[in-house]
């Protein structure tokens, strides 16, 4: 089991961490009273259910702080072990942020932000001394912070990681919500029309091959793959990790479940973690 404190200064990014952190399979809880923690790692230590966990710390424990490495040890010499994330930022940018945010600090009590900023690095400075990792996000994109968390905490390389859905779906019930790219395959001949492939779907040979045998069909395949392979880079490059890519045609029983087959078969070959889900083929 993998076991990740999430600590920093206030206004660094450390929820912007923790919601990326749940994002890649993390049980996440935040805010956790510290005498608690031991008993929550030990509980969720024997649900073999959760392989990873983040417990976010800060300085809204700030009365029981100072117990946290004692509690972590105990902890390692009862055979846990922890990674510890801190976030950090310049007192400048994290005024800035609270300025523009227009939210109170944790420490802010008499309305002057800079006073509790030098506060809570006063305070919290032993957890960067101790931190595995820190993260320093004053100059930093959140689409690059995002990136970089998830090389440090994610299995496997990157494109590894990145989650491909391929879906197909009829028109005439509406296109999925949370589809990214959306591919209409209505131009191609229909075998709804064919009597002996009428009511047999794309997942059957002679109706995949009846969809992939006119020019149009493997035309399109080709530039679709070619797009497909320029895009997913780019899109990991910005930090997104899962795409869902979405082919229609009418009743989304015949033309968009051969194609979205063809597509989720083509990017199998590729370093991508790759789902296909025929969303209307029973209706």
């Amino acid at each position: 089991m993998r076991n990740v404190i999430v600590t920093g200064m206030s206004g660094a990014g450390k929820s912007t961490v923790i919601h990326q952190l749940e994002d890649m399979g993390y049980f996440c809880v935040d805010n956790i009273p510290l005498e608690l923690v031991p008993t929550l790692v030990k509980t969720f230590v024997n649900n073999d259910s959760i392989e990873k966990l983040a417990i976010g710390i800060d300085i809204r424990n700030r009365h029981g702080l100072r117990e946290l490495e004692g509690i972590l040890n105990a902890l390692k010499d009862d055979g846990f072990r922890f990674e510890i994330l801190f976030m950090d930022a310049d007192d400048d940018t994290i005024l800035r942020r609270y300025k523009e945010t227009r939210r109170s600090h944790p420490l802010d009590s008499k309305g002057r932000i800079d006073t509790a900023i030098k506060c809570e690095r006063d305070e919290i400075g032993f957890l960067k001394a101790n931190a595995d990792y820190v993260i320093d996000t004053s100059n930093m994109l959140v689409r690059v912070l995002k990136t970089k968390v998830d090389k440090l905490f994610r299995e496997g390389s990157v494109e590894e990681k990145f989650h491909i859905t391929i879906l197909s779906f009829g028109f005439k019930y509406g296109i999925p919500k949370d589809a990214d790219l959306v591919f209409d395959v209505r131009f191609l001949p229909n075998p709804f029309y064919i009597q002996e492939l009428k009511k047999l779907t794309g997942n059957d040979k002679a109706v995949s091959d009846y969809v992939m045998s006119f020019e149009a069909a493997s035309q399109f395949e080709l530039k679709l793959f070619e797009m497909l392979e320029f895009l997913i880079p780019n899109y990991i490059n910005e930090g997104k990790n899962q795409l869902v890519v979405a082919c229609g045609c009418t009743g989304g029983k015949h033309r968009s479940v051969t194609i979205a087959n063809e597509i989720a078969k083509h990017l199998a070959q590729l370093p991508y973690e790759v789902s296909v889900e025929h969303v209307d083929i029973e209706k």
